[in-house]
């Protein structure tokens, strides 16, 4: 039996090495970069140790010591905070520190390219502080040496990446002053993406390659540069590709942010290893594919802590994989978040057998390659449910419409982002495509009528998905004047009703005025006397 073992083996390794050297022609596009400039100046944040430290960045570096506690005299330009409130804000070479409040005689910013915090308590407390922000124990002496030695490297110009790539017509924020998705705000530990309203905002200088936000984003809307999500996909492709046919067997992919030399069993045979960037940034669609196209077990391996909100994020996508994979049958343990130390290439997942591989592309949008590796693994279950049920927040589900309060009024499909709600042309009618759909609410808010609900849930019928539904219809009323259809009855029965108390619509040619389409109006308004006069007396009031 050992004997077969290490034949099997050496033909996994044999398969391994022909399929890592076949990826490296599958070249990444580069990246645009962000580029920062820092002359050197300095602010320490703290008490007593900071008024030791900062003279140690002399002569190189220009520091200046904000004085958090105690009063001693400086060798280097000090400021006391006392009482004042303090704000930290910006990068390197680009950092405002406000003291006070704005309009007070106190108010104070200092701007400078690096800070240096000596507090016992981080100042700015944020998974991932900005390039150029240094927290260091003020007790440990040989953390304040190295940081020293690291500062004086500090000064000059710098580039990084930019991780991300940002299309806001697929941004499902906000629509109308409504505001909808934030799954990427949510995520990103550097908190570097704002909303504006109807758009959010990246900023590349506080972004630091986390990836979560791109995980997150249900439209695709942001996107990982490094590499680009269809570099990724198509580099596991053609590595379980090639793995297969030079007779592999029992693939365990596994991504890792650096080298998997100091990983327990990372060199096992079977263990095909993906470099990226930031583990977070590797999202539901590249897992499902890589199972799709015969991965045995997805591994997401992590050699320092995840930030908070990333790790949050990951738990998340995994529980929507969770469900998916339990659902059809397959191992739940299929795909799994790991720490390096924990690694175990032996523990792999009991398929009850093996999946033929699919040999699709990474080819379309995020959500057309998460649907493709969906329908694969749908297709090959032993169980095929017609609808998966999740927890609100997966990123795809239904909407559901109380014809009972749905006037046709169409607000929610001038508020979709995502093309999933549209109207039906001249027939009053509401239509829905399921496939298009992120649940991002907006729906839900804008909908006068509250009319509108959405559940998350998969469509596992492919043609139903996709095909346009008809939620609400009702016929047209058409202008009793002209007959042009132009309106729902619902929505005139409604107007006549909110109107009928106003003095305006109190005679029957005003109230039959309503039942008009907009030109038959406008001609029986100037046709009508008594209207002009009270549209004139108005007009004499006004500019009286």
């Amino acid at each position: 039996m050992s004997e077969l073992l290490s034949i099997a083996a050496q033909r996994n390794l044999r398969a391994r090495e022909r399929a890592q050297i076949a990826v490296e022609g599958v070249v990444s596009a580069p990246a645009n970069t962000v580029q920062y400039q820092s002359r050197g100046r300095v602010l320490v944040i703290g008490g007593e140790q900071a008024l030791l430290f900062a003279p140690r960045l002399l002569p190189t570096l220009k520091p200046e010591v904000l004085v958090t506690d105690g009063s001693d005299e400086s060798s280097v330009p000090a400021i006391h905070l006392g009482l004042r409130k303090l704000d930290i804000a910006g990068h390197l070479g680009n950092f405002e520190v406000t003291l006070g409040e704005a309009g007070e005689r106190d108010h104070e910013i200092i701007r400078c390219d690096l800070v240096v915090d000596l507090s016992p308590q981080a100042q700015l407390d944020i998974p991932l502080p900005p390039l150029g922000y240094f927290h260091a124990d003020p007790d440990a002496p040989l953390a304040l040496d190295a940081l020293a030695i690291e500062l004086v490297e500090m000064v000059g110009r710098f580039e990084k990446p930019r991780f991300f790539s940002f299309d806001e017509n697929r941004c499902a924020h906000g629509r109308n002053g409504i505001e909808g998705c934030t799954r990427c705000i949510d995520a990103c530990p550097a908190l570097a993406i704002r909303s504006l309203g109807e758009q959010i905002e990246v900023d590349p200088f506080l972004c630091q390659g986390g990836g979560a936000c791109a995980t997150a984003c249900p439209s695709g809307a942001i996107e990982y540069a490094l590499p680009s999500p269809i570099d990724l996909q198509e580099r596991v492709r053609r590595l379980l590709q090639i793995y297969q046919q030079e007779e592999g067997e029992q693939p365990m992919l596994a991504f890792l942010a650096g080298d998997a030399s100091g990983v327990p069993s990372g060199d096992a045979p079977h263990v095909l290893w993906v470099s990226v960037e930031e583990v977070a940034s590797v999202g539901l669609e590249v897992w499902l594919a890589a199972l799709a196209q015969g991965a045995a077990a997805v591994r997401l391996v992590h050699q320092e802590p995840l930030p908070l909100p990333s790790a949050q994020l990951l738990q998340e996508q995994l529980a929507i994989a969770a469900t998916l994979l339990d659902s059809w049958g397959y191992p739940t343990d299929a795909i799994a978040c790991v720490d390096a130390a924990q690694f175990d290439a032996e523990a792999m997942p009991d398929w009850n057998q093996p999946l033929p591989p699919a040999r699709f592309a990474a080819l379309g949008t995020k959500r057309q390659r998460l649907f493709m590796a969906i329908d694969h693994l749908h297709q090959q279950a032993v169980t095929q449910p017609d609808v998966i049920a999740f927890d609100r927040g997966a990123p795809f589900g239904q909407v559901e419409v109380d014809d009972t309060r749905c006037t046709l009024c169409m607000a929610c499909t001038s508020g979709c982002p995502s093309g999933a709600l549209i109207a039906g042309g001249e027939i009053p009618r509401l239509r829905f495509i399921e496939a298009n759909c992120v649940q991002c609410d907006i729906c839900e808010k804008t909908c006068p009528e509250q009319a509108i609900s959405i559940t998350p849930r998969l469509l596992l019928d492919v043609v139903a998905r996709k095909q346009p539904r008809t939620l609400y219809e009702e016929q047209p009323f058409c202008c009793v004047q002209c007959g042009k259809p132009f309106a729902t009855r619902r929505v005139i029965e409604t107007v006549l009703g909110r109107l009928g108390g106003n003095p305006m619509f109190q005679s029957e040619r005003a109230r039959r005025r309503l039942q008009m389409c907009e030109d038959c109006r406008v001609i029986d308004i100037a046709q009508d006397d008594e209207a002009m006069q009270g549209n004139l007396f108005k007009g004499g009031s006004h500019a009286g």
